[in-house]
């Protein structure tokens, strides 16, 4: 049984895996930020960080490969007006923070001296509970689990020539003071499970993967979830076994609900980070109020759902995550901030802050970023055309931030012909631009899902878990890159 995590004891586990075995306490941290604030700066912040990772692979029905690491450091950060200087250390220790303030004055000048009392605790809320994955499960049960999973996916074809399964668990404690006087901490939980099948038919060999995750213990694997889990990988590989050379050309498509919300993430949703449209750098720059989309697209950030990849209690500055509108009814009503650009811009932080881990600056960053709902069925888009494609499930895809145009690969997809489901194609590619695609939607569908809770974000050299999610949409002239 997982007890209640109040604000109070959450901190004081922090306090005392981070602090405590240095002799560190919140007087030693006044002085580290009076030491720093003898300089003229706008902002300075410290985050501690411990984590124990692990990670295992199943393939050819043994265990070949697992992993087992231990991380913990502090990064120190100094902030005067757009320059930022960061220090970090592999060491929590009082000589590691003094050496690491003490780099980051470069970029003050000199100042009167500044009291920081380290008083006020940030809140807690229960967007998800402090488990340890790690030790929610016995290693022999770990790998009987992915033994399952394998077994499930072969029992289901007999075309079924390799399985690979991997289970992964992160416990993560991370700690933030700042300059301020605001101190906060989060326990973080993560675990992912992921299933990979190849069938042979005919000389002929494809491949599909499923899985998911989020903020919780390995138990959430149940054996419903693994069945699941390998229906979908088997069944995608099935249907890429079976599948034609994608046409090309400029065409209507259909995305499917969840997972292809990938492509909103990707062509969209990183122009939308306050970063990139304060250097003006964004397609989307200096637009806020304006319509960047069909009326009816509604699209949102939001790191409060409960128990999801993208969600934290707090962002990495150790303000409160929220749900942020960015676009609502068609029209651009903000952008993603961390405190430095939204400082700059004048504007509202949105909890947006995120870093890697403690050897990296925070920027601004997507959580779980969705589109609402629409008011058509499904099967209504389906049924509206003529001649189009039906992408299920996307592969890899890259994107121009500065322009927005993007290409992504479908993983799943169908032909649809005079409004109905035909065959598969193999080797579709979506080629567009992602301002230009947002008015490009003609229909929403009313079936909004998340996706299973997969996805990880690059930016900047740092990888961060996040979530998307989207309803059915059509997609009016959008072209199509093929093998045909």
């Amino acid at each position: 049984m997982t007890p209640i995590a109040t604000s109070e004891t959450l901190f004081a586990t922090a306090q005392q895996t981070l602090l405590a075995p240095s002799a560190i306490g919140t007087r030693q941290i006044e002085h580290i930020f009076n030491s720093m604030l003898a300089h003229r700066l706008d902002y300075a912040d410290l985050y501690f960080q411990y984590s124990r990772a692990e990670s295992w692979s199943l393939e050819e029905g043994i265990v070949k490969s697992g992993s087992f690491s231990i991380d913990q450091g502090v990064g120190v950060r100094a902030v005067s007006g757009e320059k930022t200087a960061f220090a970090y250390s592999d060491e929590i220790s009082m000589a590691a923070l003094q050496s690491a303030a003490k780099a980051t004055r470069a970029i003050a000048a000199a100042g009167g001296t500044q009291t920081v009392p380290l008083l006020h605790h940030g809140s807690r809320r229960k967007i998800y509970l402090p488990h340890d994955p790690i030790a929610s499960l016995k290693d022999a049960d770990k790998v009987a689990l992915l033994e399952r999973i394998e077994g499930y996916a072969r029992a289901l074809d007999p075309r079924v020539v390799q399985v690979m399964a991997g289970l992964a668990g992160e416990y993560e404690i991370v700690m933030v003071a700042r300059s301020d006087g605001l101190m906060n901490a989060d326990i973080r939980p993560m675990v992912r499970l992921s299933v990979t099948v190849i069938i042979e038919a005919n000389g002929r060999r494809e491949q599909g993967s499923s899985g998911g995750g989020g903020r919780f213990n390995y138990d959430y694997f149940d054996d419903a979830l693994l069945r699941q889990y390998a229906r979908q990988a088997v069944h995608q590989a099935v249907v890429n076994l079976d599948a034609a050379p994608a046409p090309a050309g400029n065409m209507t498509v259909v995305l499917g609900n969840g997972w292809p919300g990938i492509l909103l993430h990707e062509a969209i949703g990183h122009g939308l980070e306050g970063d990139f449209n304060r250097k003006g750098s964004s397609a989307f720059s200096g637009r806020v109020g304006e319509r960047v989309a069909s009326a009816g697209v509604t699209v949102v950030d939001d790191g409060t759902l409960a128990e999801r990849r993208g969600s934290m209690q707090m962002d990495d500055e150790g303000n409160p995550t929220q749900c942020t509108t960015l676009i609502e009814n068609g029209i651009l009503k903000g952008y993603l901030q961390d405190s430095l650009n939204a400082r700059l811009m004048g504007v509202a932080l949105t909890g947006n802050a995120r870093r890697e881990s403690y050897a990296n600056i925070p920027i601004p960053r997507m959580t779980n970023t969705y589109m609402l709902n629409g008011d058509k069925d499904p099967a209504e888009i389906i049924a509206s055309v003529k001649h189009g494609l039906y992408a299920v499930n996307f592969g890899g895809g890259q994107v121009d931030i500065t322009s927005g145009k993007f290409v992504f690969s479908t993983a799943e997809a169908y032909m649809i012909e005079d409004g109905k489901i035909t065959h598969p194609v193999k080797g579709a590619t979506l080629i567009g631009n992602g301002p230009d695609v947002l008015t490009r939607i003609s229909m929403i569908g009313n079936d909004m899902a998340l996706d299973p809770g997969v996805g990880t974000c690059g930016k900047e050299g740092q990888s961060v878990p996040v979530g998307v999610g989207q309803p059915t949409v059509r997609i009016d002239g959008l072209t199509v890159g093929g093998t045909a």
